[in-house]
């Protein structure tokens, strides 16, 4: 029998060959006939995103796919193939979204891919207004970012869908403002996120726990990821899968295994949510040291945070106050009332310190702490020095996993300090000064 079954597939053509390969991945028919007519070969893996996005049509199927986890797996070729391909050629009028994080080489990057991908797809290319019309009326918004803030410009509209490149380039926060953009009132049309990555990156933590943790435990709900290395791409170029093969540490590890249990570049190593991250303190015990500290900002959060300090020396991040685009007097009654919800009022506290730039002259020759002093906050120079700073934290963090004996955290972080527990573990080394 096995030979017969393999002297019939010797004798299928490539194109026979190619669709069984896909009906074998889970693909429907009409995704292959898509696929097919479009002049799309797409690799086992990207056909087994591919599937899994499909499933995205049924109700209580995922919203969320993911695909990748190591250069050279195709992500890029898979998404836009996904999307136009399949997608927006089989339902009319779809609006989606594609993320890409690019340089100033960003154009002449979307011209290959229309070039690799949509050669057998009739489109249209508005390169002024970045978007690829279909006949149907189904069009792709093409969006670029460098960092968290570009992706700002993209929000407050609605998509149909969303295809996020090199998504760990993002923060969960900003993941979640796009995906409060992709919703849909087309009838049959179920609104999905699509994700491309590699492992490391200020998104590495958010997109494990968001994919890879449910893949590896089975209990993928939401969510379906499809790993590709590459090893799973037979077109990619041997000089640079022989430059992949070259690398070491936890680059090689991330790039060419896509290994998730990684820490790339990650500043806090030792930080670990199940063990910094603790329950809400409902009131700050009397004797406990409090002092409070300030970031100040209007287009960018302003931070402020309560600290305390127990008998023992521990310290506790106890509440947290982030807003942006708040005056100082709405910020200084937002902290009062914040100290005021743990039983500290401001006459308690240490000292609030702040960073420089409250301290400077503005042009009627007062400064923000000024301001924030006339609302009842006193506001005392803070020691910026991130060097010593950060090698504070991370002594007061402890490492409960050295050897041969853990060292006890003495920091810890309270749930209501969200943004705080989200920022730490996302730190990154500066490369050029690590």
């Amino acid at each position: 029998m096995i030979r017969l079954a393999l002297a019939l597939i010797a004798l299928m053509t490539p194109t026979e060959r190619y669709v069984q390969a896909a009906f074998s991945a889970g693909c429907p028919r009409d995704q292959v006939e898509n696929f097919v007519r479009a002049g799309i070969v797409l690799q086992r893996q990207q056909l087994a995103a591919s599937a899994a996005a499909r499933l995205c049509d049924r109700e209580g199927g995922p919203t969320r796919i993911g695909y990748g986890g190591a250069r050279g797996g195709g992500k890029s070729h898979w998404g836009i193939a996904q999307v136009i391909c399949d997608d927006c050629v089989r339902f009319p009028g779809l609006k989606f979204l594609y993320l890409r994080k690019v340089g100033k080489a960003g154009k002449e990057a979307v011209q290959d891919l229309r070039r690799e991908v949509l050669h057998g797809t009739p489109h249209e290319y508005k390169s002024q207004d970045g978007i690829i019309l279909l006949p149907n009326g189904s069009r792709v918004v093409l969006g670029h970012f460098q960092n968290d803030r570009d992706i700002d410009s993209y929000l407050g509209l609605q998509y149909d869908g969303a295809l996020v490149e090199e998504a760990t380039q993002l923060t969960s926060r900003k993941v979640k403002d796009i995906g409060t953009c992709v919703r849909s009132a087309k009838p049959g049309w179920r609104p999905r996120m699509y994700f491309t990555t590699n492992p490391g990156n200020i998104g590495h933590a958010w997109f494990k726990a968001l994919f890879i943790d449910p893949m590896r435990r089975g209990t993928e709900a939401a969510t379906r990821f499809v790993q590709a290395t590459v090893r799973d791409n037979a077109f990619v170029n041997a000089d640079y899968r022989q430059e992949l093969e070259g690398l070491t540490g936890w680059q090689r590890r991330a790039w060419l295994d896509g290994d998730w249990d990684i820490a790339a570049g990650q500043y806090f190593t030792t930080f670990q949510r199940i063990v910094h991250g603790i329950p809400a303190i409902p009131q700050v015990p009397e004797g406990w040291r409090t002092w409070s500290s300030l970031d100040y900002g209007f287009v960018h959060y302003t931070a402020g945070y309560l600290f305390a300090q127990s008998g023992d020396g521990d310290v506790y991040a106890v509440g947290e106050h982030a807003e942006r685009g708040w005056l100082v007097e709405r910020n200084a009654n937002a902290m009062k009332s914040m100290f005021g919800r743990f039983g500290v009022p401001v006459h308690r506290l240490e000292k609030i310190v702040a960073g420089t730039d409250v301290f400077a002259k503005k042009q009627n020759g007062g400064t923000i702490a000024d301001d924030y002093k006339s609302h009842g906050l006193t506001l005392t120079a803070a020691n910026t020095d991130r060097i010593n700073g950060a090698a504070e934290i991370l002594r007061r963090l402890g490492d409960v996993e050295a050897k041969p004996e853990p060292i006890r955290p003495r920091l810890f972080i309270t749930e209501n300090c969200p943004r705080l527990l989200e920022c730490i573990p996302s730190l990154q080394h500066d490369e050029s000064r690590p």
